[in-house]
């Protein structure tokens, strides 16, 4: 009679689709979101209320006929002064200051971090250095120095003061992001590429590039939230007549003329916020895959 051994199985045992430690990880993250969000949803209803309701007290129910009426009176009408405009001229100051600041600041950082990591030169790791510090260093320091230099250099209160001060201030973090992303590429492929003849422009535009999406969304993801939600900058340098949506937004809250109008004042607020809000919610996965993908790798 042969002997028949019974095979045990083996591997690790299924886990519980419910157990402490995925209650209380996602309790925690629930109750986190529920914090987060529950101004926003004050605000999201508060705006769609008309003063009347407002006075009623119920602050944390929306009312009962919803309306965007604050919302064209926000954009088209509220006052600071004798200015009654509304946020809309701002918002193409804003969208003017945005776009070109985070298309040269990128464009710089990416090839001076290609540049310091791929093709070194004397002083370069002295210069990169320099720019970690420079990173480091609050925007208050460096104020008054920039005054003086944009009046030097006939800009002072117009847009392309502000987007000459962005721009400077950017690079910094964009270089190190840039560069310690480089660094996590396989060196093969850069030896490669000069093995076949390809010069400085050749592997950056053509091999690292198409690498470097998820970088590029970080970084362009930085740079929007940063520049379109400034304020200091923008009431600094930018002129009277040249504020963004951020100082506009600030002068409608600290005017008194009037009746107090709170609908209209969260209606400027998240009509302010949008683009920031719209763009972490279209490309939030592409700031984590790059993250992911060595964005802060040294």
């Amino acid at each position: 009679m042969s002997n028949i051994t019974s095979i045990e199985p083996s591997g690790p045992k299924p886990r519980p689709w419910l157990s402490w430690e995925l209650v209380i990880v996602y309790g925690f993250l629930i109750v986190t979101s529920l914090y987060f969000l529950f101004p926003l949803y004050i605000v999201v209803i508060t705006s769609l209320k008309n003063l009347d309701q407002i006075r009623d007290g119920n602050i944390f129910f929306p009312g009962a006929n919803p309306t965007f009426h604050a919302w064209y009176r926000a954009w088209f009408e509220v006052c600071t002064g004798l200015d009654c405009r509304g946020i809309h001229p701002n918002f193409l100051n804003s969208v003017i200051i945005t776009v070109p600041s985070v298309l040269v600041s990128i464009s710089v950082a990416i090839t001076t971090g290609y540049a310091l990591n791929n093709w070194p030169f004397r002083f370069s790791e002295s210069f990169f250095t320099v720019l970690i510090i420079g990173s480091f260093v609050p925007y208050q320091v460096m104020l008054y120095p920039m005054v003086l230099l944009t009046k030097n250099m006939g800009i002072y209160s117009t847009l392309s003061a502000v987007i000459f001060v962005h721009t400077v201030f950017g690079l910094p973090i964009l270089t190190l992001l840039f560069r310690n992303y480089f660094a996590s590429l396989p060196v093969e492929l850069f030896k490669a590429a000069r093995v076949d003849g390809a010069g400085f422009w050749r592997i950056l535009l053509q091999v690292f590039l198409p690498m470097s999406l998820p970088i590029l969304a970080v970084a362009m993801i930085l740079q929007v939230t940063g520049i379109w939600n400034d304020f200091l900058f923008g009431v600094v340098f930018a002129g009277p007549n040249n504020y963004p949506m951020t100082v506009k937004l600030n002068n409608i809250f600290t005017s008194t003329m009037g009746v107090k109008e709170y609908n209209v004042e969260m209606a400027a607020t998240l009509l302010t916020g949008a683009v920031p809000l719209a763009l972490y919610f279209f490309s939030g996965k592409y700031f984590v895959r790059g993250i992911a993908a060595g964005a802060v790798k040294g």
